[in-house]
């Protein structure tokens, strides 16, 4: 088939997706949830059928499978067209939304609320987010205290409620004195010593919901109280009448809940769970001095906090969303609770990445002074497929992309390995961050949220997105497939850091921004990257899940699979009824491998007798607990097998289908890989599956004892998909190398620029390939595609095949060989086959397309003020005042050298 070069880039997209295709159904169906989703940020809520209808299409077309609803704030000069959130308007837009999604085969989410946390008109003071406010008097021995108790005004803007009131002597005695208040009015005399009096109040954090929509602005919630949920969500059970089923999931982001450390009935609460009176030891709650029975009420106190954020918030807030038939879909990180459980309480755990991620890929561009350093530790990514893995969760989502450059200087190259990143670590549905909805009239560069990146049409890497988003979605069609299939277990001993004193610091969140301070340099942490670093396939636990746990045939079952080993790392504090179910499990079969023992139980309540019953548990158990001197050997005696392909440098995660096994393969590394790569599988035929072009075919391999050797070569910065069979087909896997050195092409290209702004620069002729910047002031400040044409003579060389290497190309481009479309070079290597050359004269065509950045540098410049958002507005990536004047401008087109290879198929 040949195509023109101009035909419409959906079109180019879907071709390109079936570019190379084996005859095989190797590959699953695409279907929407394979492919990425988008958040979409609908700011002012100023939406209209129109164009939400053309957005939907847009999205449909590059290869987005659904979106996610967040309202925001709005664009100064579009108040008359601001829609209050859950107004009968809102709501019909809402509907229009799924139903044209629908249409196309899309799916819609909806944050249950407007910006981030929730929160909103609806929620009451009484339900607002609350914190522990104490006042402190001194009264001395026989002195009569008689006053009415309040919160300094100065202190707290919103009034407090007065919960309790306790008299500490300096003799050590306590006093509960409560009950003797008259409202707040206390009249009460010092006997036998000096009395210091700790008053302890609900107060309100304060916090309005961050980055609010018309209708949503209002206080953010009380994420530890059940009754303060089911008022909230009062107004979406009204609203969302005739929703049900209709809408996907409801999403709930990363915890941003302030100083929230308390909640009106935490004293109730915690004296239930805890099993003590926590307001006879608040002198020791409150000190900062790192004492033991200080640590240990701080330590129950954080556990508490945990507890009611599970129990009376996420698993509530799930409950009700599937009794709707909605999804629930959760950004655990950040929160003050074990993240494992609190992931786990949704249907679907989502992580995040913020900022850009290092890659030794040679010519993947990281510059300095447009990135911020990156949070995405693997270690951490694996706290939400952990959770989805060991409950049975078949989606592990991801908030992605999030700050990855600054504001129009994101490449797709530039995406691809961060997205790589999250898949290797249990991620398998990707959702943008994001899209912001820009109606057709908005000038360039439309309505912009202050976060990069914007996956629009009105960015010019829209253009080439399709290749993105189609290798994303067959990474993902076979990474849902089938079930996990991590072996091992890794105990995560969340009692080590709330047992800490954490300087007195009450409310401690586990921040993917501070992995310092909970996470890095912890023997957790030292084993996960160990065990990562052998092959490994490794799932987070935690004690409720340990809880859970049963054997079978040796195996450790959990709620959603089932593992070889648990591992326990070496941990200063266990609760004892973990350690009693870890000796069961031994006891039944299963290998559980100590590293080191557990020295106390964490909490105050009996804490020296449980301590003096983990003693004798430990000794009487002795011969099944002692710590292990060979971690590698213990998983070996466990029937564990490491994927040692790790030693060649591929990054990989593999999972279980039917029996057989998929390996999802990628080369991070600074250099080619190639030979036999070993998987450890026993006896089989494997089959070679490329993501990027969707080609197929069978390895060469090598049966060796429990081990299957796979003839491979993957460069640099490229990606396999393997899958075991038994019976291999006829279609073989080809096997090229380079017959020959590259040979340059040389020449005059010709240069037309087709689409893109501020103007069409005129057609250029260029004998050397530099950044068409240079060119005239117009080509600088030009961002959108042109096209570079050049005639040359093949050359006079036999060869199965041919690669093209475009060598540096800002950004992305689309090639045709003698008017045939052969596909798209989006990411590092620029390569692609090209097939055969025909004898004499041949014609490449190079569509480039570079970033909007230059585009709006010139914009800047002119003065010219698109920058018209409420809140936030604009900032750079460092969050000061975006200003792209400071710029210089960012090399585009195509920069060469441009050479072809001619290859030798070593198949046979």
């Amino acid at each position: 088939m040949k195509i023109k070069h101009n035909c419409l880039p959906f079109f180019i997209g879907i071709l390109f997706s079936l570019n190379g295709v084996a005859q095989t159904n190797a590959w699953p169906e695409t279907k929407n949830v394979n492919k990425p989703w988008a958040r979409w940020w609908w700011m002012g809520n100023a939406v209209d059928k129109p164009n939400l209808k053309s957005s939907l299409i847009d999205f449909q077309k590059v290869g987005i499978g659904g979106v996610e609803i967040t309202p925001i704030y709005g664009v100064k000069g579009e108040e008359n067209n601001f829609i209050d959130y859950l107004s009968p308007k809102y709501m019909e837009m809402l509907g229009y939304t799924v139903k044209i999604a629908d249409s196309l085969g899309l799916q819609v989410d909806m944050v249950l609320g407007t910006g981030w946390p929730y929160g909103g008109p609806q929620v009451t003071l009484p339900h607002a987010a609350t914190k522990l406010v104490v006042e402190k008097y001194e009264v001395k021995k026989n002195e009569q205290f008689n006053k009415e108790i309040n919160v300094d005004p100065a202190k707290e803007k919103v009034p407090a409620q007065l919960l309790a009131v306790s008299a500490y002597g300096a003799d050590g005695s306590y006093q509960d004195l409560t009950s003797q208040l008259k409202g707040n009015v206390l009249n009460w005399k010092a006997k036998k010593t000096d009395y210091t009096l700790y008053a302890v109040f609900a107060g309100k954090t304060g916090q309005q919901v961050k980055r609010a929509a018309p209708g949503g602005k209002g206080y953010t919630l009380d994420h530890y109280s059940e009754e303060a949920l089911n008022a909230y969500v009062v107004p979406f059970d009204k609203a969302l009448v005739g929703f049900e089923g209709k809408l996907r999931a409801v999403f709930n982001d990363s915890y941003e809940v302030y100083g929230t450390d308390f909640t009106p009935l935490f004293l109730q609460e915690f004296e239930k769970r805890r099993g003590y009176d926590l307001k006879k030891y608040f002198p020791q709650l409150l000190s900062k001095e790192d004492s033991e029975v200080g640590n240990r009420v701080k330590s129950d106190y954080r556990e508490t906090i945990s507890d009611l954020l599970l129990n009376k918030f996420d698993l509530p807030w799930t409950k009700w969303a599937n009794s709707k038939n909605y999804k629930t879909k959760l950004q655990a990180h950040g929160s003050p609770g074990n993240l494992i459980d609190l992931y786990a309480s949704a249907d679907i755990p989502e992580c995040e990445t913020f900022g850009s991620m290092p890659y030794d890929i040679p010519g993947f561009r990281r510059e300095k002074e447009d990135i911020r350093d990156g949070d995405a530790d693997p270690v951490m990514l694996k706290f939400s497929s952990s959770a989805a893995h060991i409950s049975g969760k078949p989606l592990t989502s991801s908030e992605t992309f999030t700050w990855l450059r600054d504001h129009f200087k994101t490449a797709l190259s530039q995406c691809k390995p961060e997205a790589e990143d999250l898949l290797l670590n249990g991620v398998n549905h990707i959702f943008l961050h994001g899209s912001t909805y820009s109606p057709k009239k908005a000038e360039w560069p439309g309505w912009q949220f202050y976060a990069s990146v914007n996956f629009n049409a009105n960015n010019s890497i829209w253009e080439d997105a399709p290749g993105l988003f189609n290798y994303i979605a067959n990474c993902q069609s076979m990474l849902q497939s089938g079930k996990p299939d991590n072996e091992t277990l890794l105990y995560y001993p969340v009692y080590d850091t709330w047992g800490k004193s954490l300087e007195g610091n009450l409310f401690f969140q586990f921040k993917i921004h501070s992995l310092k301070e909970w996470l890095h340099g912890t023997p957790f942490y030292d084993t996960t990257k160990k065990l990562m670093a052998n092959g490994y396939g490794v799932d987070f636990v935690s004690d409720n899940f340990i809880a859970q746990a049963t054997v079978k045939d040796g195996m450790i079952v959990l709620p959603g699979n089932s593992y070889k080993a648990l591992v326990v790392p070496n941990c200063d504090k266990m609760p004892l009824a973990t350690l009693e179910k870890l000796i069961d499990l031994k006891k039944a079969g299963a290998s559980i491998i100590f590293e080191g023992l557990p020295k106390s139980v964490p909490g105050l309540k009996d804490y020296e007798a449980q301590n003096t019953k983990l003693a004798t548990l430990l000794s009487e158990n002795k011969a099944i607990v002692s710590p292990v001197s060979d971690l590698f050997k213990a998983l070996a005696d466990a029937n564990e097998q490491p994927e040692t392909l790790v030693k060649t440098g591929l990054k990989f995660i593999r999972r279980d289908l039917n029996g057989e096994k998929i390996y999802y393969l990628v080369n991070h590394t600074a250099k080619t890989i190639e030979g036999f790569v070993p998987l450890a599988v026993a006896n089989k035929e494997v089959l070679v599956l490329d993501p990027l072009t969707r080609n197929v075919g069978n390895a060469i391999v090598k049966k060796e004892g429990q081990t299957t050797l796979v003839k491979l070569r993957i460069e640099s910065g490229k990606s396999f998909i393997l899958k075991t069979e038994n019976t291999a087909s006829e279609k073989l896997w080809k096997y090229y190398q380079d017959a020959a050195e590259p040979i340059v092409l040389k020449g005059d290209w010709k240069l037309t620029f087709e689409k893109g702004g501020p103007t069409l620069p005129a057609p250029a002729k260029v004998s050397t390939l530099e950044s068409w910047t240079k060119i005239s002031p117009e080509t600088e400040a030009f961002s959108g595609t042109a096209l570079y044409t050049l005639q040359f003579d093949a050359p006079k060389v036999t060869a199965d095949n041919w690669k093209l290497n475009l060598g540096d190309v800002r950004e992305s481009a689309k090639i045709w060989l003698n008017g045939e479309y052969i596909g798209n070079a989006w990411s590092v290597p620029f390569t692609i086959n090209l097939g055969q050359l025909k004898k004499g004269k041949n014609e490449l065509k190079v569509q480039v397309t570079n970033l909007s950045a230059n585009r709006i540098i010139d914009l800047e410049k002119k003065g010219k003020e698109w920058k018209i958002f409420y809140e936030i507005n604009m900032v750079d990536k460092d969050y000061n005042k975006f200003d792209a004047t400071k710029w210089k401008p960012m090399p585009s087109g195509l920069l060469g050298p441009v050479s072809i290879t001619p290859l030798k198929n070593e198949t046979n």
